[in-house]
Parts: C-alpha cells; structure tokens; sequence
C-alpha cells in the first residue's frame, strides 16, 4: 500500500503543477500558426475552432501537422516537467494541460476540443498507454474518416488501454476524467454524429 500523501507538504507542488500545465495548455497554437501564416483569424475559418480539425480546413497540411505536434507537445512537456516531482505532480500538470486547452483564459475560456492535448499527456504520462490511444485515433479516423469520432472513441478507450497496460488506478482515473472533459466539448459534435451531419475529414465545411 503506498504512502499516505502529506497534504500540507504536497499541495503548493500539485498547486503548481496545475497552474504551470494549465499556462502551457492555454497556449493556443492553432490560431499562432495560422496568423504567423498569414491566414487571419482561425476562429473565422470552417467551425471557428483553434484545433487541429479546423486548421485542416486551411487546405496547409504543413499547419496542420505543425498544430497537431505543438498541442500535443504542450501537454507533454507539462507533464514531463513536473514529473520530476512524482506521479501526483505529473497528474495534475496533466489534467491543468487539457484544461488549458479547452479554457485559454487568452481567449475568454473558449478553447479547442482537447484531443491532441490530452494524447500528448497520455503518451507523456505512460507511452504505451498513449501509442493505444493514437493507434486507436488512426484506426476509427481512416474507418469512418470524421476527425471528432476518432478522438471520442480513442479518449472513451483510454482508461481500458491504462488499466490492461499498466493496471494503474490513479492513471485510470485521470483518463476518465479527461475523456468526460473531452466528450463535455464535444457536444455540438455528438447531435452531429447522431444526426448525420458531422464533415468528414478534407472537407471544408
């Protein structure tokens, strides 16, 4: 059984831990790349979105693989920093990363879908865990070609992947809430998919 965690010593460590991830994750890369490209405001382009997905509306598949590295590169370099200070710092660094992402206080909390952040945390956080949950992206996205399904499957599927893989309770837990968090935001997406109407992936609208 591990040791029990001293709160009074642990807390400014998690507290800092979260707020360092969660000032990563805020970093909106998407809307950067793209304005640095000379392409204006993402958020006027396709579903007004910062994330991956809607930089793939641009037509510069050079942005969107540029997007898709930096926000998951974000996330995984928060939890890589802090987890020099344990797993429970790692954790929270993880968690204030995805959060970071889905509410960028720069742009009034209103952020992108999370995926990409939370696989970068993933593979951060345990990489066979997270190659599970890319393989499982790839797989649903070149089945069904919708973007938004394949990270609502490979996020739904990331606690059974950390449990099989490493049987980690704590790591378990953290993929449940992140996938909530990312199912939470992917609402619009979801009446979408029920309905039919959801774009596939290259198509600009």
């Amino acid at each position: 059984m591990p040791d029990p965690i001293d709160w009074g010593y642990a807390a400014p460590y998690l507290l800092a831990a979260f707020l360092a991830g969660y000032l990563l994750g805020s970093v909106p890369f998407g809307l950067v790349v793209t304005r640095l490209a000379g392409l204006g405001d993402l958020r006027k382009i396709g579903s007004g979105n910062i994330g991956t997905t809607n930089v793939l509306r641009t037509g510069r598949r050079d942005l969107v693989a540029a997007t898709l590295l930096l926000d998951a590169g974000k996330g995984a370099v928060a939890v890589l920093l802090a987890a020099s200070y344990g797993p429970d710092t790692a954790l929270m660094a993880a968690l204030g990363a995805v959060l970071g992402h889905l509410f960028p206080v720069w742009l009034k909390f209103r952020g992108g879908k999370g995926v990409a952040t939370t696989l970068g945390v993933l593979l951060a956080l345990a990489w066979p865990v997270g190659l599970a949950a890319c393989a499982t992206w790839l797989l649903v996205a070149l089945v069904v070609r919708i973007s938004s399904a394949a990270g609502l499957v490979a996020t739904a599927l990331s606690p059974l992947w950390a449990w099989l893989i490493r049987e980690d309770l704590q790591l378990v837990q953290m993929c449940l809430i992140l996938a909530a968090l990312v199912w939470l935001r992917h609402w619009q997406n979801i009446g979408r998919l029920i309905r039919g109407r959801e774009p596939k992936i290259g198509r600009k609208t």
